[in-house]
């Protein structure tokens, strides 16, 4: 057999921020690969609705409604939800920025963006990490950016977490892989999320964009999903420690 299965068959998988844009089509994607999947998000109706969906594909679908900081919680949540059942995939995408020049950043701020993109997935990592070592398997994703690669013009708190998530990734690769864990990570540029709505708004900021994107456009998130599907997925079972740029080829140019 020379083409490994993309499929997530009897898999159960966690994704957090898996309500709207990037955690969404990774949701959407993985239950459409065969995976049940427990939801993580603030907003209950958004989880009401992902859920929905999900059961359309045919799949079980479980909902958190917790902040994403709320470790503890989200771990006894996970673990009545699985009763002993293999959690096999866990993806660290709940994330936000705020973007504000570096001298007008306040502590305010910078707690925000440390805590909710770099501390809580390093946490909710080390559960995962926990749980899959003693099952000799498992693949955790992190939702890094290009920004965590390649200098940004705004955003440096934001930055520098997700360089953080880079380099995070490659830590847990090595503590991990004797376990049998793949520790991975993406790379997106710009996609249609809430996080990016409002600029792409901006005729004059979206040409800035695409003059420095070889494909010469946005992405679609299904060019994301994708990514994330195959990293899960026995296709990926011989990558770990590595960031999947999926940016148009902006990563060539920087920005």
């Amino acid at each position: 057999m020379y083409l490994p299965s993309f499929r997530l068959d009897e898999k159960l998988s966690v994704i957090t921020g898996g309500t709207k844009g990037i955690g969404k089509a990774i949701t959407l994607a993985f239950a459409e690969a065969g995976s049940d999947v427990i939801i993580l998000a603030r907003n209950e109706k958004d989880l009401s609705k992902v859920k929905e969906e999900v059961e359309g594909l045919g799949q079980e679908a479980y909902t958190i409604c917790k902040n994403i900081n709320q470790y503890e919680e989200i771990k006894e949540e996970v673990e009545s939800i699985r009763r002993g059942r293999s959690l096999d995939i866990w993806v660290n995408n709940a994330g936000m920025n705020i973007r504000s020049e570096a001298e007008n950043v306040t502590e305010e701020e910078w707690d925000t963006i440390v805590s909710t993109n770099m501390k809580s997935s390093f946490f909710l990592s080390q559960y995962a990490g926990s749980v899959m070592k003693d099952e000799k398997q498992g693949k955790i994703i992190n939702i890094s950016s290009v920004g965590g690669h390649t200098a940004l013009r705004t955003g440096v708190v934001y930055a520098m977490t997700k360089s953080a998530l880079i380099q995070m990734t490659k830590n847990l690769a090595v503590e991990w892989g004797k376990y049998n864990i793949n520790v991975n990570a993406i790379g997106p540029w710009y996609f249609p999320t809430s996080l990016t709505e409002q600029l792409l708004q901006d005729k004059d900021y979206v040409q800035l964009i695409l003059d420095r994107t070889p494909l010469n456009r946005i992405g679609k998130l299904e060019e994301l999903s994708g990514a994330a599907v195959f990293l899960a997925s026995e296709a990926g079972n011989y990558m770990t420690g590595q960031t999947l740029f999926v940016d148009g080829g902006m990563t060539i140019y920087g920005f």
